[in-house]
């Protein structure tokens, strides 16, 4: 039994790189609950669910706010627009940009 699917049969992805505008520090978690939440008010739950979205821990930068986020391809500007719509995590008001989307995390660090 195969497990595994072939290349060509897999969705592609992109990851979308954000930087966070706002006066004070943002904690990780407040940020994921944020973008988790306007995510699922702008896409729904069956298109977040088919939009495939990972939040990236790691990636997060709390001294410059930036951040990573991956996504399927067919949804990236459902995406940026569900990010577009979060003004405010916490007490802080906050501006999301994004910087750009690329194909791969090494590209997006550059």
């Amino acid at each position: 039994m195969n497990l595994k699917t072939r290349p060509s049969l897999r969705e592609k992805k992109r990851y979308v790189v954000f930087r966070i505008h706002s006066d004070g520090a943002l904690d990780f978690s407040n940020v994921r609950n944020a973008i988790t939440d306007s995510l699922e008010k702008w896409l729904g739950e069956k298109d977040l669910a088919r939009a495939n979205v990972w939040i990236i821990k790691n990636l997060w930068n709390a001294r410059q706010k930036t951040g990573f986020i991956r996504c399927s391809v067919k949804f990236v500007d459902s995406v940026k627009m569900g990010l577009a719509l979060i003004h405010q995590i916490g007490d802080s008001r906050v501006v999301f940009h994004v910087t750009k989307v690329t194909g791969t995390i090494k590209s997006g660090k550059k």
